[in-house]
């Protein structure tokens, strides 16, 4: 019997989103569930020199385009693995990123949401903000949080040695 039916996966072209997605495809294969894929588009106000703008419209277009790219080679990848995937692109004009994603959790009636993270802590996480951390704050399904990959047989990167976080 399966647990998960369905898995929502954030992509947003980083490398930790696509371990997310590796790690995503192997437990839809083994629990028979649906992949949702979603890219969220941040077409909100963007800050440059400190001054709110908003996107034109060619950089609006630019940005679904590239969701679009990332969500059809999410897909193809799911297919490939024998995996079962729908995708949406998703613009969070009033929300943040987290609270679309939460959304699209509901909305799609996941029941897991696996996504990348980058495992920031300290000011890097206050500078840059943790969407991973908001969306498993406030998820209503359970968070499955991949982190980036290590170098193999590595307990830990290189930056977190450099940081002496061991």
């Amino acid at each position: 019997m399966s647990l998960y039916h369905r898995i929502l996966v954030p992509l947003d072209g980083s490398p930790t989103a696509e371990r997310g997605l590796r790690e995503a495809i192997g437990l839809a294969r083994d629990q028979h569930a649906t992949l949702h894929l979603v890219h969220v588009m941040d077409d909100g106000p963007m800050t440059a020199e400190r001054a709110p703008v908003t996107g034109d419209a060619d950089t609006l277009d630019g940005l679904r385009r590239r969701g679009d790219v990332l969500l059809a080679r999410a897909r193809r990848a799911a297919g490939e693995a024998g995996v079962s995937a729908q995708s949406t692109l998703r613009e969070a004009t009033r929300d943040t990123v987290a609270q679309a994603i939460v959304e699209e959790a509901r909305a799609a009636r996941c029941d897991l949401i696996v996504m990348g993270t980058h495992g920031r802590r300290g000011v890097t996480r206050l500078a840059m903000g943790s969407e991973a951390e908001a969306v498993s704050r406030t998820s209503p399904v359970p968070v499955l949080l991949v982190r980036q990959d290590s170098a193999p047989g590595a307990l830990c990167t290189a930056d977190e040695v450099r940081r002496d976080r061991w």
